[in-house]
């Protein structure tokens, strides 16, 4: 296979049994089993007993390698495509291991320093190949905002047009963003978006790189192998030493089940001997996995009567991946406030880390899961998923103004920041 790829055929989750060949990229799923059920996603399977064990985990990566090193266990990657995402820090952090309440080593896999600022690189460097590698005449995608900028910069790097779909209610920083690499940016009700996109796919013949299916998520057969390089950077990055846990901000489930499943393929190579429990961090507005593994239910759909600042989160349908991923790990779907996913928040930006707000759900959901004393033992990961960039609505929002005297700049000092000078 081109480019070091040892991908062989496309899949249904967890269903060897049901095949398709690598191309087409399927990106509307796979019909339910049985009535009721939802619809099924796909993803890739790879020859496993191809991959040279022995320098999978200790080669040498260099900062604008991208998913490349990576490439055995990833799909075809086109070169132009590279922005150098991925390897991105981990860092370890006592202040927040106290502020969490835990004695395990803590550390934060900062996604925000991914080229557009989100994890959501990982998964475009791999559907944008796609596209390119089926010579589609562009690139389409229906995103509140990470997602939708990172198609776009993905798709301009392989020199093919994108037309966005942006949330209509999204921070008008998150609206410039999607538009700033030269893509077709339209705001759309968030309740139009899909049928559009459809619609567009249709007369276009664009590359869809997000969602098609109305009644469950199923996504991009090849988007969730992206992701499977978090978890190689990891267990890399810990020098072989598989954490106890790892917290991860959910929306869909594809950023869960991808990393679930990157951590699975290092087991079936011999490379560790263990997997990791994956907790799925959610809105308590919205928490589609939390809800469905509450209720017994596949997915969950729901349509909230609250709103959330954890807009990139805020996903009204579940899917199979999700809930799967945590089932296969022992892990668990959790639940937060805004309030306690703004404490997070807060806590991360007093150790220096600037988030956006649904980035700090991981640290909230760790914070809970360790309140509770159901902790597991070993070393422990949140992931954090964007830049506090996304948040922003413009210049000052919500600094306190001064007259510019001194006095002036003290009682304000003292009175909004508790600083007593």
């Amino acid at each position: 296979m081109a480019n070091g790829s040892l991908a062989l055929r496309q899949i249904a989750m967890g269903d060897a049994q049901t095949s398709f060949p690598l191309f087409p990229p399927i990106v509307t799923g796979l019909p339910p089993v049985s009535a009721g059920e939802p619809s099924r996603p796909l993803e890739l399977e790879f020859n496993y007993a191809a991959v040279d064990r022995e320098s999978f985990l200790k080669s040498s990566v260099g900062p604008s390698a991208g998913l490349s090193a990576w490439a055995p266990l990833m799909p075809p990657l086109t070169p132009e495509t590279n922005l150098g995402e991925g390897n991105t820090p981990m860092l370890k952090t006592l202040s927040l291991a106290d502020w969490a309440g835990i004695e395990q080593s803590l550390y934060i896999k900062d996604e925000g320093r991914n080229p557009t600022w989100s994890h959501k690189d990982r998964l475009n460097r791999c559907t944008v190949s796609a596209a390119q590698l089926s010579n589609a005449p562009g690139v389409l995608v229906a995103s509140s905002g990470n997602h939708g900028a990172s198609a776009s910069a993905y798709a301009a790097a392989a020199g093919l047009p994108c037309i966005i779909l942006a949330s209509s209610t999204a921070p008008l920083a998150m609206q410039k963003f999607v538009a700033a690499y030269a893509g077709a940016a339209l705001a759309v009700p968030a309740a139009a978006r899909w049928e559009l996109m459809a619609k567009l796919r249709q007369i276009t013949g664009f590359h869809p790189v997000s969602n098609l299916t109305p009644d469950a998520h199923t996504g991009h057969s090849f988007a969730i192998e992206g992701y499977k390089s978090i978890a190689y950077e990891i267990v890399r990055d810990l020098g072989g030493v598989v954490p106890g846990s790892v917290f991860l901000p959910t929306g869909y489930g594809e950023l869960i089940y991808g990393v679930q499943k990157g951590f699975a393929e290092l087991q079936t190579l011999g490379l560790i001997e263990t997997t990791p429990r994956v907790y799925a961090c959610e809105s308590s507005v919205y928490g589609v996995h939390y809800r469905a593994m509450k209720d017994g239910a596949p997915v969950a759909r729901i349509q909230p009567n609250e709103t959330t600042q954890a807009l990139s989160i805020a996903t009204p349908v579940g899917g199979l991946r999700g809930r799967h991923a945590i089932e296969l790990s022992g892990g668990a779907a959790i639940a937060l406030s805004d309030d306690q996913i703004e404490q997070a928040r807060l806590a991360m930006a007093k150790r220096g880390l600037w988030v956006e707000f649904s980035a700090a759900t991981a640290l909230a959901g760790l914070r809970q899961l360790a309140g509770r004393g159901q902790l597991p033992d070993g070393p422990v990961v949140c992931v954090s998923t964007a830049s506090g960039l996304k948040d922003v609505n413009g210049p000052g929002n919500g600094i306190p103004e001064t007259d510019g005297t001194l006095d002036h700049a003290l009682n304000v000092l003292h009175d909004v920041y508790g600083l007593s000078l």
